[in-house]
């Protein structure tokens, strides 16, 4: 979608949430922020975190959900490396930056501001904390800044049950150690804070936001329970991009990509369904809960597999290219990903094209096996800008192979990633049938593009002599 249609969009549920909530604010003025969010959310770096996330986040049904959806993912330091220059107006008299961490001030530091001190409460922070990217810095941000946006225009209850629903979105925790989870410590903190702000909710109202919040986490998370695992993994490589990059430029290299996918399996693996989506209260019911468990509990081990049969491969190139140099692109080893123009009248020869027949694959072990296989083989649901959506080299390892093979070789192939073992030694402990096949591919690649460099510097002399 472009700027303008997703402002208007933006735009339109600005009014629709507003008018729900019988909050007055001018259409030029709800104009304005919608061209700050959709501004903001659509950098250069914003692959997933998107305003079209921001839309199904929120739903359709609930303004106080529709609303705090479109601020929630508005500060994402880690994706953008900054925080957008437009948000600074609204955080800067709150948040300082030493060096590349950012704190929230020191008590004499802060202005008298209550709204600030408000969501600092609700998120359980104090004065002079600093913010990690991994336990609420860009929520508190987001939710900083959507206060001071809307506070001109909205009552503290309203705004208490914004901030309390982009709390809710911070993802992925553990309960306490005593067993309290995060929605119900969010409760317990919303009581405090609705009785020291006056913001008089009703215990009732207190108990529906959290459940409205619980809503909109679990909607901020919903792609891990896609019924589909190739739409799940589709959404997996729009995250790789945003905090990876080098992955936009078409001459990425091997060890590039492969800190990517690494980085990723290991976030597969420290994942649990329980801490992915929340309950409290009846939301979700039983029923949907323990789908959205079962669902991505099985999203889970197909991404695990895959990733692992994938980091297999990388590291079976990346240590081959390291006998030609290091930061090779991995273009390099794999060939290009389409073929060049047609002018060129040449075809871009890829490594695949030189892997020779299995006459007898493993096949699948079980269900899992089987739904990554044919990930592998057929892909993703869409390519992306940086990737094909099909892994023809690790399919045919897996072939030859199997998957038992590549899941007992992961343990020195991360032995080579850590620098514990060289390359060589990570290849003389690998299968010496996959090694072998994919060294001798490799060089009739190589071949095929000396034979092109040649013809087409011939063409040229010819041509020059001519």
């Amino acid at each position: 979608m472009s700027f303008e249609s997703d402002s208007q969009q933006c735009l339109e549920k600005l009014v629709w949430a507003t008018r729900e909530l019988q909050v007055d604010i001018d259409r030029s003025q709800l104009s304005k922020i919608a061209d700050l969010i959709v501004q903001t959310m659509t950098g250069p770096w914003r692959y997933f975190h998107t305003p079209e996330h921001t839309f199904e986040v929120g739903g359709s049904d609930n303004a106080v959900e529709v609303l705090a959806a479109l601020f929630h993912d508005l500060v994402y330091v880690q994706v953008d490396k900054s925080v957008n220059f437009n948000l600074t107006y609204y955080i800067s008299p709150f948040i300082q930056q030493v060096q590349e961490k950012l704190y929230i001030r020191s008590a004499n530091e802060l202005p008298d501001d209550p709204m600030c001190r408000m969501v600092m409460d609700v998120f359980g922070f104090t004065p002079g904390k600093e913010l990690s990217p991994f336990a609420g810095q860009n929520e508190f941000l987001s939710a900083l800044i959507c206060t001071k946006v809307l506070e001109p225009f909205m009552n503290r209850g309203l705004l208490l049950k914004l901030i309390a629903c982009i709390e809710a979105t911070i993802p992925f925790r553990f309960p306490s150690p005593d067993g309290v989870s995060a929605a119900e410590q969010l409760y317990e903190r919303l009581k405090e804070v609705n009785s020291e702000y006056d913001a008089q909710l009703s215990p009732e109202e207190i108990t529906e936001t959290v459940r409205q919040a619980v809503r909109m986490s679990n909607r901020d998370v919903g792609s891990f329970a896609n019924p589909s695992s190739a739409q799940f993994l589709d959404g997996t490589w729009s995250l790789l991009p945003e905090t990876n990059h080098n992955l936009d430029s078409r001459s990425y290299t091997v060890l590039e990509y492969r800190n990517a996918l690494q980085k990723m399996e290991g976030f597969m693996n420290f994942l649990k369904p329980n801490i992915i989506f929340q309950q409290f209260e009846g939301e979700p019911d039983d029923e949907y809960y323990n789908e959205l468990l079962h669902r991505s509990g099985r999203n889970l081990d197909i991404a695990r597999l895959y990733l692992g049969s994938k980091l297999y491969t990388i590291a079976l190139l990346e240590a081959l290219s390291l006998r030609v140099g290091t930061d090779i692109p991995l273009s390099t080893m794999m060939g290009e990903s389409g073929d060049r123009s047609a002018e060129d009248n040449l075809t871009v020869e890829k490594l695949e094209n030189f892997l020779p027949k299995i006459s007898h694959p493993h096949q699948p072990a079980n269900d899992t096996e089987g739904e990554v296989l044919n990930l592998l083989e057929q892909g993703r649901s869409k390519s992306s800008g940086y990737d094909i959506k099909n892994s023809p080299l690790t399919t045919f390892i897996v072939k030859l192979i199997g998957f038992d093979e590549i899941r007992d070789s992961l343990a020195i192939t991360k032995e080579f990633f850590q620098g514990k073992i060289s390359g060589e030694a990570f290849l003389s402990q690998c299968n010496a049938e996959v090694v072998a096949i994919v060294t001798d591919a490799l060089v009739q690649l190589f071949e095929r593009r000396k034979v092109a460099l040649r013809r087409t510097t011939g063409e040229l002399i010819v041509e020059a002599v001519s």
